[in-house]
């Protein structure tokens, strides 16, 4: 049952304040790329090979995705307080491994345990619906995830010129003082908001069946997962696009590449404005039919020979704005369908869409050529949104019949 709580800012006999919950999701945001310009001269550094190296991304969203499944199960009985608290604690020790390690194997090992700052992500999402109804969920996750738009868009910037002023562990350094600092904003904000269960760890895993056995979250979580498909996919295969297929500079890559992050920015708004008055199903709607029409327009576009990259990277704004729509309103959803699990529920959405994520990234860098063009990425894309559509459609379809809200 959702209590509405008067929240004074720290003050952790009441619930966080939205100004806590939007950085405990920028610092995993945050650690997820700050140093991808780094990885060069960490390369040289640990005198190994670029692809070594490259494993700090593709470990770390696997340990992720895993430790979603963990996250949500431990915080419904332990609480959120508790595992934010040691989650950040066990990512200071992480970073600090990382910026010590002396060889590239045991730099990897720590980077791994980074991952464990999952948790930020994880039950920031899980607070919101702890505190208030699932409409008005929907527009405060809104504008919690709305950092996660920015803060990846700026963190290589960031870590670039850290780079390129102070060397590669400033971008680790900068990792653990952030960190320090938000734990002890949680430590000094973060009011419990969870009701404990009394079930052991063993039975919370064993109520996976109740969720997996929901269509609703199934419906939920595939429409997150394929909307955020889309836009994985654009991460993996767009840099190649822009790179090989229109010959553009890193720096016009750059500016051409964000266009999604301004779209997500505005979707997140839209949420945070109209999602208590309209409802989830008709944001999430929206958001699809918005997401594919944006590309099949683009599709349209090149096949009548306008291929260009204020065509291809253009249009990409659409799915900005469709997952911003679409990724608050469905996390929701998800979280709303068994309340008691949402704890559970946001770490089993959340590794459905990073694994599915993680896959559609790799299949888009895989599948282009530069004979093919942008084509197969322009596909996958439709196929992954058009999904997404559906995925939705079926939800409002099972309200009907069940009567549910």
């Amino acid at each position: 049952m959702v209590h509405h709580q008067q929240v004074r800012f720290l003050d952790r006999t009441t619930p966080p304040h939205i100004g806590t919950l939007i950085l405990l999701i920028g610092v995993p945001a945050l650690s997820m790329n700050v140093f991808l310009p780094s990885l060069p001269g960490m390369t040289a550094y640990f005198e190994t090979e670029y692809s070594v190296m490259q494993l700090s991304v593709s470990l770390y969203l696997a340990v992720s995705a895993v430790l979603q499944l963990l996250v949500g199960p431990i915080a419904d009985r332990m609480g959120r307080r508790p595992v934010i608290l040691w989650g950040f604690g066990g990512f200071l020790l992480a970073t600090l491994g990382c910026l010590l390690a002396p060889t590239a194997e045991i730099f990897l090992t720590f980077r791994m345990a980074q991952a464990v700052i999952v948790v930020g992500m994880v039950l920031s999402r899980a607070v919101v619906r702890d505190m208030v109804p699932q409409d008005e969920a929907a527009s405060m996750i809104g504008w919690i995830t709305m950092g996660m738009a920015l803060v990846p868009m700026a963190a290589p910037v960031l870590g670039g010129l850290l780079d390129q002023v102070f060397g590669w562990k400033a971008n680790f350094l900068i990792q653990l003082l952030l960190g320090a600092a938000v734990l002890g904003l949680a430590w000094a904000d973060l009011g419990e908001t969870a009701h404990r269960t009394s079930a052991s760890f063993a039975q919370q895993i064993r109520e996976y069946p109740e969720l997996l056995g929901s269509r609703r979250f199934w419906g939920y979580a595939l429409a997150a997962a394929f909307a955020s498909g889309a836009f994985f996919a654009y991460l993996g295969g767009a840099p190649y696009v822009g790179s090989e297929i229109f010959g553009l500079t890193p720096a016009m890559l750059g500016i051409y590449f964000g266009a999604p992050a301004v779209g997500y920015g505005i979707g997140n708004g839209l949420s945070g404005h109209y999602s208590a008055r309209f409802g989830i199903n008709t944001m999430i709607l929206a958001g699809a039919w918005l997401t594919l029409a944006g590309l099949l327009v683009s599709v349209l576009l090149f096949a009548l020979g306008f291929e260009s990259p204020l065509v291809f990277f253009g249009f990409m704004t659409f799915v900005g704005i469709g997952n911003g729509l679409i990724l608050p309103n469905a996390t929701s959803g998800l979280l709303s369908v068994r309340p008691h699990l949402a704890g559970t529920a946001s770490g089993l959405g959340g590794a459905v869409m990073i694994g599915g994520g993680a896959a559609l990234s790799a299949t888009a860098g895989s599948l282009l050529t530069p004979e093919r063009g942008a084509w197969p990425l322009l596909w996958l894309m439709v196929g992954t949104s058009a999904l997404a559509l559906l995925c939705i459609i079926y939800v409002k379809r099972r309200e009907r019949q069940i009567g549910a809200v």
